[in-house]
């Protein structure tokens, strides 16, 4: 076992000790109910779109619009609801390179930990989220980061208030489906879980999170914590993990996820806890170490199968995604329903019968059961798969799977800089 691992926590500050050296602090998890109640609430503003888009779909002497009638829904709904769909940017990365990077939405993330930035520390809610590289936190005075009324609002960082901060001033600019995040690079020590301090640290202080949408507005994070590697970093950011490896404060390039299914989840950071898993590590090579990007033999369910594909394995999505079309193949063969937000209900009744999804990476098939593709309350029941489609840009090929939290809860995950590769084990 590493021994000096880290465990950041969502609202707890104070670490547990324990006589094996590690420090554990839960994250915290949103629970199913909130999850549908969120999704519910999302599919009623989009119906409630559509039908303000009939009842206009034709002028005064009834001679329709341009443009189909679910191409005047989509834009309604991304027009008037904030809606950020899942896509890919080409963004400036600092030293005049560029990169295709996938821009993601954030309203389902579903686990959160905390960061302090600042001398002394002020403390953050975030997403720590391996499918991107900045950390980015709202700045006093942002616009579009929330209320007081909900969630109690965000945090914000305060400049004046540390004595650590250093200026940048480098433009931080991503450009969502919905709209722009934008703000200001600076530097400051940020800390993890207490003991990790990285000093010298660049982050972005969001001035205007209007590109988020409602799905940050109503979300229990403040900012986002990225732990890909560096070619997904914007404005040339070194990202805390690394900086933290170069500074020597974690005891190895390794961190981990323990999401565990219907309770909260761990994050280790400098190492894994060899107690939380039995049985062997199952370790895949990465495909491309920018996203933690794996090769995948193949993909089965019931009907259904797939050849040789790519994948990310993603902390900061929670469901698992693939291209629309085979998702809708997978769908149609389960029963399931979509809907307007991209998304598939399924009968609740049918849920026990639904048959096991798996991913063959490096040789060995990992299942995630089908009771487990569902997010269920009050009898109502998300199938926990959606379409994103991904294509290939400038020559570069991306990733068409997102193996999210969904597949993540059921194995211990570890995430290996050094030797960049991840490794899958039988959680306890």
């Amino acid at each position: 076992m590493f021994i000096r691992s880290l465990v950041l926590s969502s609202f707890l500050s104070l670490a547990v000790a324990s006589d094996d050296s590690l420090v554990r602090i839960p994250m915290k998890k949103v629970s199913s109910h909130e999850m549908v109640a969120a999704h519910l609430k999302r599919e009623r503003d989009a119906l409630l779109a559509a039908n303000h888009v009939k009842e206009n779909a034709s002028n005064e002497n009834g001679v329709a619009l341009r443009g189909s009638f679910q191409d005047q829904v989509v834009k309604a709904y991304e027009s008037t609801l904030d809606y950020t769909p899942i896509s890919y940017s080409q963004v400036e990365l600092g030293e005049g390179k560029s990169e295709n990077i996938i821009i993601k939405d954030y309203s389902n993330a579903q686990y959160y930990g905390e960061v302090k930035i600042g001398s002394p520390p002020q403390s953050f809610t975030v997403v720590f989220d391996t499918g991107s590289s900045n950390l980015w936190v709202p700045k006093t005075q942002c616009q579009n980061c929330g209320y007081w009324f909900i969630h109690g609002g965000k945090s914000k960082f305060d400049k004046t208030k540390s004595t650590t901060y250093q200026e940048d001033g480098s433009d931080f600019h991503i450009q969502y489906g919905s709209g722009d995040v934008k703000g200001y690079f600076s530097v400051d020590t940020v800390t993890l879980a207490d003991d990790i301090v990285v000093k010298n640290q660049k982050f972005a202080e969001v001035q205007n999170a209007g590109g988020l949408g409602v799905g940050y507005i109503m979300g229990k994070f403040d900012g986002i914590l990225g732990l890909g590697f560096e070619g997904l970093s914007l404005g040339g950011a070194t990202t805390v993990f690394k900086n933290a490896i170069d500074q020597g404060v974690v005891n190895q390039p390794v961190f981990a996820f323990d999401l565990g299914d219907e309770r909260d989840g761990e994050l280790t950071i400098g190492g894994y806890d060899d107690a939380a898993f039995k049985g062997e590590i199952t370790w895949i090579p990465l495909s491309e170490p920018k996203y933690w990007q794996v090769a995948i033999d193949s993909i089965n369910l019931g009907s259904y199968s797939a050849t040789a594909t790519s994948g990310i394995v993603d902390s900061g999505t929670s469901l698992i995604t693939g291209p629309s079309a085979e998702i809708m193949k997978i769908a149609v063969s389960v029963g399931a329903m979509p809907n307007l937000l991209g998304q598939y209900s399924i009968d609740c009744a049918k849920v026990p019968n639904l048959p096991s999804l798996e991913f063959t990476m490096s040789g060995k098939t990992f299942t995630v059961p089908g009771k487990d593709l569902v997010i269920e309350s009050g009898g109502m029941c998300i199938f926990a798969m959606m379409g994103m489609d991904i294509a290939d840009k400038d020559g570069e090929v991306m990733p068409k799977w997102i193996l999210g939290d969904v597949f993540m809860r059921k194995y211990y995950t570890i995430f290996d800089y050094a030797q960049q590769r991840v490794g899958l084990a039988e959680p306890n």
